[in-house]
This record gives C-alpha cells, structure tokens and sequence, in this order.
C-alpha cells in the first residue's frame, strides 16, 4: 500500500486541505442542492440586512443632520425673552450679548402670524422683523436667495418670503404681498385688522418646506411698526460658534444680559422632534437586526443539514487522522465564510446605494409616476443620507459576530461526531 495513504492528515490549524474541503461543501453538487439553497438564501439574507442597516441608518442620520442643520439655521441656539420688562433696551442688551466669546450673532427680532395675499391665493404666514445686518448674516438665508436681493433691506418696504409660499401666491421678485394682521389700529369700534401690501424684495429656498412655505422676512423697524411694539422686540436669538454646547453658555449670557431674562436653548425647543426621531431610529435599528439574526439561523439550519448529509465523510476523515479541531475548523471555515463574504457584499451594496440615494429615488419616482418623498410630509426637499463610520462598523462587526456564532454549534457537532458510529449506521 502506498505509504501516503496510511499517513495521518496534518493538524496545523487551518490548513490547505481544511480550506479545500470547505471549498467543496461550499459548492453545489446535485445531491446537495437543497443545502446549497440553504446556504445562498443565508448569504442572500446577510447581504439584504447589512445593506438595509447601512441605508437606513445613513438615511436617519442624514434626515436629522439636515433637519438640524435647517432648524439652527433660521433658528438661534438659545433665545433671550423678557422676564419682567419688555426688551425696550434690545440694542444693548444684543450689543453686549455679541461681544461674549463663541457668540456669532445677537439678533433682536419682532415675531408674529397674519395672512399672506395675493390676488391669486392666500395663505398663513409667520412674519419675522430682523435687522438687515443680521438676516445677512444668517447664511441659510443670505446664500439661498433665488429671485431678487437683500440690498436696502431696511431702507424700503420689502419684505423676503419662501420659494414655496412665492409659488403658492404666484408670486415673483418685484411684485406685491398684502400682509393681514389680526391686531391693527384700535378705533371707537375696536380693534380693526391691519391691511398692508409690500414689495417682494427677495424670495429664498433653504430646502426646508415648512420654513420655505410660511416664513416672511420684514425690516425690525416696520414690523415694530406694524404689530404696534413700543420699540420693543420679542427676543433675542443668539447663535453660538457650538450648537452641541450650548450650555456652556447660559451663564456667560445671562451675565452680559444685564437684565432679568430667561433662557431657552435648541433642544428645549424643539425636544419632542428630536426624540421622536431618537427613538424611531433605535425601534428601525432593532427591527433591521433581526433580518441579520433569521439570515444567521438559517446558516445554523444549512450547516446542521451539511454534518447530517457528511457523516461518513467525516467518520472517514478521522480514521485517517483528522483530529476533532481540524473537523470543526472545516465547518466554521465553511458557515464564516457565508457569513464574511454576504457581510462585505452588502456593505459594498450599501454604500453605493447610500452614495446615490437622490438619484435612485428620482428614478423610482420617475419609474412608478409617484412622489415617494413628499416634501410636505417630511419638511426636506429631498432624501439625504449621512454615513456614520462608527455606526457602519458596528453594523459589519454585528453581522460578522452573529455569523461566526451561527457556526460554532453545528461546528462542534461534527467535531463530536463518532466515526464509529457514524460508519456503523451509514
């Protein structure tokens, strides 16, 4: 007898014949198609939930960055109102609040609602006094106007709207808005609407619908004016160099108020939006998960099958001097790799999808003649995604995790399989 065939098989861990035999369980053969099904539905399914973890997680965190970034935007990190006194000293109080250091803009602003007109349509509007040197400032403002100019903003009687409450009203640059406020002149039979038409000077577009649908621009000076303020503003919004610290300056405000005020920051504002969007984040995340969990199981289902359909083949391997580690080896080579290549396969496809998500929703749109992202409903204009490096490593590391776990129990099956007993019954 050839003296190769008696000599025990190398032990060293993962070693070529360990590779070559998973290579051959991995490929189908027409005995084994339904484990080989198996098998391709379990990469299928840690392909699909890899990438749909990447997207929808990049897609949460785009639709909260932008969200963000439009909010702060048009909105100061902290808000300065009146405790006791109305904000009659506005101009001291922001000039002193502006030299705090990390303090980018004080802007004393005059808030309130009316009914924007047109002889065409009508629709409810919030109306903002702000000074031009700061709405020039405010450069979600400033870099978007897509008709007119914001020169003379406080020298003439035009106001800025929104591109959709421009298109709404059938309304352009130059033309006339009638403003309506519920509160005008008080008169012997009380207090009559004030009715004011004025010149579009500018029409914006930040991308955010509800702020690009309903938000007026107006000189301080003639909004004072127009919601009879005793030259007092409402507040004072305060934009800082760190939105994310904010905190850190409410005392360094506060002092340099010189005045009783109160205090609202960012997240107080707007505390309920951004915790809905938390935890709808956290419950999608979950849910995705289990897709990689079910594509796991059914590695440990195909592999059960695999040391099922392979005991003699093993019995065999141990008589020949394959040791137990060499057997478990063969099958974790075999479930891990299922589970590393559907993991970068779908890590790849969810990026490239990530990278071209507008494109891909344009084309969907178009392909099905719907709208599959209403700007109305989800306040952006279109989809964004954010890809977070950490958040996609955890996903890739999850996913490989679950993956290697899948195969240790069917692994060790078939490392404590008896070849005796495997060759008796076979």
């Amino acid at each position: 007898m050839d003296e190769t065939m008696t000599e025990p098989l190398q032990t060293v861990p993962f070693a070529p014949f360990e590779w070559m035999l998973s290579g051959r369980y991995l490929r189908a053969r027409r005995r084994e198609g339904f484990i080989s099904v198996i098998a391709g539905f379990s990469f299928l399914g840690i392909m699909l939930g890899v990438a749909t973890l990447i997207i929808v997680m990049a897609v949460m965190n785009g639709f909260r960055k932008e969200l963000l970034d439009k909010i702060l935007g048009l909105n100061g990190h902290l808000l300065v109102q009146p405790l006791e006194s109305p904000l009659t000293d506005w101009k001291d109080v922001s000039d002193r609040i502006a030299q705090v250091q990390g303090i980018r803009l004080a802007a004393p602003v005059v808030d309130g609602q009316g009914l924007g007109s047109s002889p065409f349509n009508a629709s409810g509007v919030f109306i903002r006094g702000i000074r031009s040197q700061d709405l020039t400032n405010l450069t979600s403002i400033a870099r978007n106007i897509k008709q007119g100019s914001l020169e003379g903003f406080d020298d003439g009687q035009g106001v800025a709207i929104g591109r959709r409450l421009a298109d709404l009203l059938s309304l352009h640059a130059g033309d006339s808005i009638t403003l309506v406020a519920p509160k005008g002149a008080v008169t012997p039979m009380g207090t009559t609407p004030r009715i004011k038409p004025y010149k579009v000077a500018a029409v914006f577009e930040i991308g955010m619908s509800e702020y690009d649908s309903s938000f007026v621009f107006m000189p301080l000076a003639e909004a004072q004016a127009y919601f009879n303020r005793n030259n007092d503003v409402t507040a004072i919004e305060i934009f800082t160099s760190n939105p994310d610290k904010v905190e850190q300056f409410r005392k360094t405000v506060t002092e340099a108020a010189g005045r009783p005020i109160f205090l609202v920051d960012w997240r107080q504002r707007n505390s309920t939006f951004f915790n809905a969007l938390q935890v709808e984040r956290n419950v999608m995340f979950l849910i995705l998960t289990l897709i990689v969990l079910v594509a796991a199981l059914n590695i440990v289902s195909g592999l059960i099958m695999l040391v099922k359909d392979k005991g003699q083949d093993i019995a065999v391997l141990r008589t020949m001097g394959a040791s137990q580690g060499a057997i478990m080896r063969i099958f974790l080579i075999t479930g891990a790799s299922i589970g590393v290549v559907g993991t970068l396969t779908g890590f790849v496809v969810g990026l490239l999808i990530c990278m071209n998500i507008e494109t891909i929703r344009l084309f969907l749109s178009w392909l099905t003649n719907t709208e599959l992202f209403d700007p109305t409903l989800y306040f952006l204009s279109k989809l964004p995604a954010e890809i977070d490096a950490g958040e996609t490593s955890a996903v890739v590391i999850m996913a490989l995790t679950l993956s290697f776990l899948a195969t240790l129990y069917p692994s060790w099956r078939a490392a404590r399989l008896d070849p005796v007993e495997a060759l008796r019954y076979e």
